[in-house]
């Protein structure tokens, strides 16, 4: 299995569909969505492109594809829009033989880790580009699809077999 993962679309359709573009591109199985998928915010400007209906409209007919928990920005009325859901805070997956939490990351994150016991934390939020080391725990964040932060390209993360490989929306592989 090949998983595309991308946090922070906040409404872009723009960039929602370069990431999408991305999927395919990529050959991935399952899009991991970490969080602030339809609004922008109050803390950012408008994104570009910034159109939630025409991300609803792309992102719904993949439903059985997306994984997703809640971001900070994400509301009761984005679930009755969205047909995977968004409302969950965190989820655990086993892949590869690692148990993964996946969590947008206002709540847990590095400087406050999981109470339970994981091998990575999968998060967004911050809108910067993480792959960093606490008490073994393995805390990776994929950069913000929309609106990055500190420099960092407009960016995904693919997880194919048990490696994680940042990449910007035209492809590029980068370093974290």
């Amino acid at each position: 299995m090949k998983y595309l993962i991308a946090s922070d679309i906040h409404g872009s359709a723009l960039f929602c569909r370069k990431l999408l573009d991305r999927f395919e591109t990529e050959g991935a199985d399952t899009l991991l969505l970490l969080g602030d998928v339809l609004y922008h915010g109050p803390r950012n400007d408008l994104p570009e492109g910034y159109a939630p209906k025409e991300v609803i409209a792309m992102l719904n007919p993949m439903k059985d594809k997306i994984v997703c928990v809640r971001g900070n920005c994400e509301a009761e009325v984005d679930q009755m829009v969205l047909e995977f859901d968004v409302t969950t805070e965190h989820k655990t997956l086993t892949l590869n033989g690692m148990t993964i939490l996946l969590t947008h990351g206002h709540h847990v994150n590095i400087d406050n880790p999981p109470a339970e016991a994981v091998d990575i934390v999968l998060s967004g939020h911050t809108h910067v580009p993480l792959n960093a080391e606490k008490n073994g725990i393995r805390f990776l964040n994929p950069g913000s699809t929309t609106i990055p932060k500190n420099g960092s390209p407009h960016s995904y993360m693919v997880l194919d077999g048990d490696s994680f490989v940042w990449k910007d929306l035209d492809g590029v592989p980068y370093s974290v």
